[in-house]
């Protein structure tokens, strides 16, 4: 159960941890100090979005901070990384072939 209470320029967020089978704990924040102006703002948006406050700042939470998008093609990731590094040109030796397999007369 999680308990909202309006502070003033703070809004506090206490949260009751009950484990269920399965479940997963969920972690709690309190933001203090938070501008008049941007709580009513949240409000605003929270009440536009059919949400509460807490529902709307966990959307804009998960928006801002969301999971990092995987690569796809770890080569790919590697080249982007090192990219600005510039490239290294390196001497090959010539191709000679395949060598002729052993043989076990």
């Amino acid at each position: 159960m999680t308990f909202a209470y309006d502070c003033g320029s703070m809004i506090a967020l206490q949260s009751v941890h009950i484990w269920m089978p399965g479940g997963r704990d969920m972690a709690s924040i309190t933001i203090r100090n938070l501008d008049d102006e941007v709580k009513a703002r949240l409000r605003v948006r929270a009440a536009e979005n059919h949400r509460s406050m807490e529902e709307e700042a966990r959307q804009i939470l998960r928006a801002a901070v969301g999971k990092p998008a995987v690569p796809a093609n770890l080569g790919e990731a590697i080249h982007r990384r090192f990219a600005a590094l510039g490239g290294v040109e390196l001497d090959l030796p010539p191709h000679e072939g395949m060598p002729e397999p052993p043989r076990f007369d």
